[in-house]
């Protein structure tokens, strides 16, 4: 999720200093988190606290639904253009585009916005300012679209259904350099990579950018459309909260008591830095996913009996559906998921080991280097408003039964459950230690294996709705 607030706090850190701008604390595996304070001087700072809302990328929310009373006409404009249709993950980009999560951005890019993304991860305003934008927006049409689409300046967008979902204006077409595009977004062109396999390969060869008038607020009639709160209705919402700090979570896993502990010691913090009323945005993604991923449907539920449980405060907690689609592109990818919490209104971030992370898709090691996301994100250009807190390393202690943060005297009392233990445990019905994730939210977890589990006929099935 993203969240509010504005600047830092009337209080002083004393954490190793590791970079004139920044200071930073050390976690490894899933069950270990690392974060990073990031301020724009000197570790030693003094911090102040201001209770606004942090401002948008370029100063202004962008909206690009258009108002209702023009929907009619937008419908007739639609008929007459020239149609391209978006395939579900081209549908995720429009929601997330339409919204304003890319904000300053009005549409798919067009040829210069997608270079300057390539190659410096930012967008030069036309101030010259510079926004964060790391990872490519963009929209694939084939050269059988090109050649239909001629010299006409619009064109429709339209679903799976052939429904009109929106019009592209003052279209830019241009080559897409797939091999160029895949090296600068993932740092490899191995085979294997689940998004480039999914949205990249079999695409067209051509890009077209352009502005957006989405005709109506994109829905997927899933059951889950009231978590997914655009950066406006977050803004909203955390303002009726009287939020003063908004501290962003982003996940795409179900949620241990290690995430719990680091997610309420981080309000702490934030009360013991003088701020009144921090609140949490728990932000789980809710584009595509690969394919051995916990479905969305399965991890809210999950995310439901965590804080129907307790393990997380309502009171304290906004749960949202961040809508963006997940590359899996490490350090690189980090940098969106830290942008776009700002658009909503975040001046907080927690980041983990690993952030955007996975395996290498062709050896046995991790694809990117487990610090760098954290070091990339306190560096990276336009993202010098948003902080990232110091934390220490979590991991279940035996001699408590319970998640805990990791005492260097007695490393033989904690035990690092890892993401694959812990799938493991869960598709074997086998159940963790006492502590580690509260009884309702496993229950969760078994019985989305269980759904997973093949059949009497060999054959695997769905996964059944949560």
């Amino acid at each position: 999720m993203a969240s509010i607030s504005t600047l830092l706090p009337k209080k002083t850190f004393n954490t190793p200093t590791l970079h004139p701008k920044f200071t930073h604390a050390h976690f490894t595996s899933p069950s270990k988190l690392s974060f990073t304070l990031h301020t724009k001087t000197a570790t030693h700072q003094r911090l102040r606290i201001s209770g606004g809302l942090i401002e948008p990328d370029g100063g202004k929310l962008v909206e690009l639904v258009v108002d209702q009373s023009k929907k009619g006409e937008k419908l007739l404009e639609a008929a007459a253009l020239p149609r391209v249709k978006l395939t579900t993950i081209d549908l995720q980009w429009v929601h997330v585009l339409s919204e304003g999560w890319a904000s300053p951005l009005t549409g798919f890019m067009r040829e210069s916005e997608f270079l300057q993304t390539l190659h410096f991860n930012s967008l030069r305003l036309g101030d010259g300012s510079l926004v964060n934008m790391s990872v490519p927006i963009v929209l694939a049409i084939d050269e059988a679209h090109k050649n239909r689409i001629g010299e006409s300046r619009k064109v429709v967008l339209v679903d799976s259904g052939d429904n009109p979902v929106a019009i592209l204006s003052d279209i830019e077409i241009y080559k897409h350099p797939k091999e160029e595009r895949i090296a600068r977004t993932w740092g490899t062109t191995a085979p294997g990579l689940p998004y480039v396999d999914e949205a990249i390969t079999n695409a067209g060869n051509w890009l077209i950018g352009g502005d957006l008038e989405v005709i109506e607020p994109v829905k997927y009639h899933d059951g889950l459309d009231r978590f997914r709160l655009s950066p406006a209705e977050l803004r909203k919402e955390l303002e009726r909260r009287n939020a003063d700090a908004v501290f962003a979570f982003q996940l795409r896993n179900p949620v241990h008591n290690g995430h719990a502990l680091l997610m309420t010691d981080t309000r702490r913090r934030l009360l013991e830095m003088g701020y009144k009323n921090p609140i949490l945005l728990l932000h789980p993604l809710g584009g595509y996913t690969k394919a051995d991923d916990v479905p969305l449907n399965w991890r809210m539920r999950q995310h439901e009996k965590v804080l129907e449980d307790g393990v997380l405060d309502p009171e304290t907690t906004v749960v949202s559906i961040f809508p963006s689609p997940m590359h899996y592109a490490g350090p690189t990818e980090v940098q969106w998921h830290a942008k776009a919490r700002i658009n909503a209104g975040a001046n907080f971030y927690i980041v983990g080991r690993d952030p955007a992370g996975m395996g290498h898709p062709i050896e046995k090691r991790d694809l990117y280097d487990a610090d760098h996301g954290k070091k990339v994100l306190s560096m990276a250009p336009g993202l010098e408003r948003l902080n990232i807190l110091p934390f220490k390393v979590a991991a279940y202690d035996k001699t408590q039964g319970k998640m805990a943060f990791f005492d260097p005297s007695r490393p033989q009392d904690f035990l690092f459950i890892s993401g694959t233990k812990m799938r493991a445990l869960a598709k074997n019905k086998e159940n963790p230690p006492d502590g580690f994730m509260c009884p309702g939210g496993w229950k969760v977890l078994v019985d989305y294996y269980d759904s997973l589990a093949p059949a009497e006929n060999g054959k695997v099935p769905q996964p059944l709705s949560a």
